[in-house]
């Protein structure tokens, strides 16, 4: 099975298989889907602000600090906050 893209991990955990085609551990399995069922329950606070916090979590892993920064800042959002610095460039 072909898990790549961004909804790889999604499509693993579906199939109950980790990357390397071993399986999910069912404990893990039914942990994960109940605490996805009440995230998938809780109301949100808007899309630009689930955008903005998708983009900083993800984009830490493939852009420098500074480069994230002013990427987020040339397309309208604020730049990096203090805190999310420390957590994901320290």
């Amino acid at each position: 099975m072909d898990f790549s893209g961004p909804y790889a991990i999604d499509q693993a955990i579906e199939a109950g298989l980790d990357l390397d085609g071993s399986p999910i551990p069912s404990a893990m399995l039914r942990l994960y889907k109940e605490v996805m069922e009440k995230e998938g329950a809780r109301k949100r606070s808007g899309v630009q602000k689930s955008m903005r916090n998708r983009i900083v979590r993800t984009g830490a892993k493939h852009f420098d600090k500074d480069t994230l920064n002013n990427l987020l800042i040339d397309a309208g959002w604020e730049g990096l906050k203090p805190k999310e610095i420390e957590f994901f460039f320290n």
